[in-house]
């Protein structure tokens, strides 16, 4: 499969609402959900734009194909930022479960692999300005067709 030219990818939209004081603008494709916990996906993020503040609750790798990913890690106790990033194209990372952060496209963006691996069908909380879980993602609604958000 090209994931760089691909009309077969079907993307999913996300964009912001009254609830977030940041630009979200990203799109996601599923690549491959199985029952064995692993799940595929490619995002895509609108240059200066983010994604929804989350944590993960699986185990995570990730690899940049294209742009800037720009990484904010927060604390979720106290809604601080403990660190920032810049990961550029080929940079790839593996995170396991808890990690909490915001991800916002470079300058032209971004388009990032990830791949995701769960061994209780959790894979990551949206989460609101003040650390609560405004929704879940786990691998269950992947698999039945249902997405969150």
């Amino acid at each position: 499969m090209n994931l760089f030219e691909n009309d077969d990818l079907r993307w999913k939209h996300f964009t912001g609402s009254d609830k977030f004081n940041y630009p979200i603008d990203y799109s996601a494709a599923l690549l491959s959900a199985r029952d064995n916990g692993h799940v595929d996906l490619l995002y895509r993020w609108a240059p200066n734009a983010y994604c929804h503040f989350h944590k993960h609750t699986g185990f995570i790798t990730s690899t940049v194909l294209a742009g800037e990913l720009h990484v904010i890690d927060i604390e979720l106790d106290t809604g601080k930022e403990i660190g920032r990033r810049i990961r550029k194209t080929g940079d790839y990372a593996a995170k396991g479960p808890g990690d909490v952060h915001m991800e916002m496209g470079g300058p032209e963006g971004a388009l990032v692999l990830f791949n995701l691996f769960t061994t209780d069908d959790q894979l990551a909380d949206s989460l609101g300005q003040d650390g609560t879980v405004l929704s879940r993602s786990t691998l269950s609604q992947i698999l039945r067709g249902r997405s969150v958000r």
